[in-house]
């Protein structure tokens, strides 16, 4: 049966919402896939669909460690399905790969937890670390309803900093400079949607103004688009990080690059220099700087009917040396000009009008579209805090090794070095559980010669071999985490 658990961002709250029932019917699915999960381990529902399992430890005085996932996917859209090769909602298995929406996002990390604790719960294990599962139903649409309230209930039972570590969604390992590093999100960018919105007095089409509400929303997004905020690589940048371990690990890393980045730990040119360097790739460029996307805009009823509103939504992603004030200033002095120059009213979020007693032929409004929210607290990855990093660093390195043992491939090394993700997980809801919050997928996300679908897109798959290997990896993690006393 297919069950799709897309989310979407005009949905309701649960108890009226109808397109959150699916949920259950997944939740039915899971039920009878791990019947041993369900028949020990303590299962609570929260908000309806949010899951909570509890694999109750030994030893009370053990931190317990929480693994995070996600229940829902993002839409495909109608139009695109013939380009599919196996319908997204199939789960079609061709020998070698699952094809499927969630698949690699993020079907394939919850899958590969519960499937892990089915596995050690077959040949009688028991941890004497709690192992907890917290599973939202949202996290395409920001958590609201599902993280946010697993977080409160996990607070209630187990108070703050419970944890002795979390691990949600998040980067992988691919292959860079001749040799492959994984890297664990360590961090994460701060979120704001800005709402612009114009209003301008309506009226017949046929005897128009100088500039209609789309005209002048239209010069407004141009104006944003032509001043980006300013980008610059620092050494508290997450990035930053994993270019040292790049210059002391990588293969194949060009002699020039190399020295750049060894120099750059105490000369500011090596760093400007390593920066231009980097920033030629544009996924480093907007893994360090705020980034801003157009993502939304509406105007207009009728063609012979002048547009009394037009609006836009800006997505930001706020840099982890930044804030969501430092954005909001960016955005607000950049476009009072425009305002004045089209003898707009202009509120800018909360602050008052400056000119509201002046004549107006409109509004010029901005506000938040959505909850925002700042950077992320930094994970400690060096010194006497750092021993879950350590934790995770070994147990990526041993499940990489092993698996590929088991393939017979000649190659078994792998560089751990911290990292960031690009977009937002989980995790934003889960900051006072724990001050050790990784973000990770134990997969591969792509080289030259592998063949990888990227997430969100059309024909996403995942390898049945890399699936096993999530398996493994969760599998080695909580015998680690259990054998553990420095976490």
């Amino acid at each position: 049966m297919v069950h799709r658990t897309e989310s979407y961002d005009d949905m309701g709250p649960i108890t009226e919402d109808p397109r959150w029932n699916v949920f259950s019917l997944f939740q039915d699915y899971l039920l009878g896939a791990f019947p041993l999960v369900h028949s020990s381990l303590r299962l609570s529902r929260v908000n309806t669909y949010g899951l909570i399992y509890v694999w109750v430890g030994s030893n009370s005085t053990l931190k317990p460690i929480l693994l995070a996932g996600h229940q829902d996917v993002v839409p495909v859209d109608p139009t695109t399905i013939q380009q599919w090769e196996h319908p997204p909602y199939s789960g079609y298995y061709d020998g070698h790969n699952v094809w499927g929406r969630g698949s690699r996002d993020d079907k394939s990390g919850l899958i590969g937890i519960l499937s892990s604790i089915e596995s050690l719960l077959e040949i009688g294990f028991q941890p004497k670390r709690t192992v907890v599962l917290a599973f939202g139903f949202d996290e395409e649409v920001g958590g609201q309803q599902g993280a946010r309230e697993l977080s409160r209930a996990l607070e209630v039972v187990y108070g703050k900093d419970a944890f002795a570590f979390i691990l949600d969604e998040g980067g992988g390992f691919a292959q860079r400079y001749g040799s492959v590093f994984a890297t664990p999100g360590i961090a994460e960018k701060g979120y704001l949607d800005v709402l612009v919105e114009v209003t301008s007095p309506g009226g017949h089409s046929s005897v128009p103004p100088k500039h209609t509400s789309i005209g002048i929303l239209s010069a407004l997004l141009v104006k944003l688009e032509s001043n980006p905020h300013k980008v610059h690589l620092t050494r508290d940048d997450p990035l930053y990080s994993t270019m040292q371990c790049v210059g002391e690990h990588g293969a194949d890393v060009p002699r020039g690059l190399r020295k750049t980045i060894e120099n750059s730990r105490h000369s500011k040119k090596a760093l400007r220099s390593l920066e231009e360097a980097l920033f030629k790739d544009p996924v480093y460029r907007s893994l360090v700087g705020t980034t801003q996307a157009i993502d939304l805009v509406r105007g207009g009823a009728k063609v012979n009917a002048l547009p009394e509103t037009a609006w836009a939504v800006v997505n930001h992603r706020i840099s982890v040396i930044s804030s969501v004030n430092e954005t909001k200033t960016h955005v607000t002095k950049l476009l009072k000009p425009l305002a004045k120059s089209f003898n707009l009213t202009y509120h800018a979020f909360d602050a008052p009008s400056s000119d509201k007693d002046a004549p107006s032929k409109g509004t010029l409004t901005l506000s938040d579209f959505n909850a925002a929210h700042g950077p992320a607290p930094v994970t400690p990855t060096t010194g006497k805090k750092a021993a879950p990093y350590q934790l995770l660093a070994g147990t990526i390195k041993a499940t990489y090794k092993s698996h590929r043992a088991l393939q017979a491939q000649a190659s078994h090394d792998i560089v751990v070095s911290p990292g960031m993700p690009s977009g937002s997980t989980d995790t934003l809801h889960y900051w006072d559980l724990s001050k050790h919050i990784f973000r990770y997928n134990h997969q591969n996300t792509g080289n030259a010669t592998n063949r990888v679908a990227g997430v969100h897109g059309i024909n996403e798959f995942i390898a049945v071999d890399s699936f096993l290997e999530i398996v493994q990896f969760f599998t080695t993690l909580i015998l680690n985490a259990d054998e553990s006393r420095s976490i």
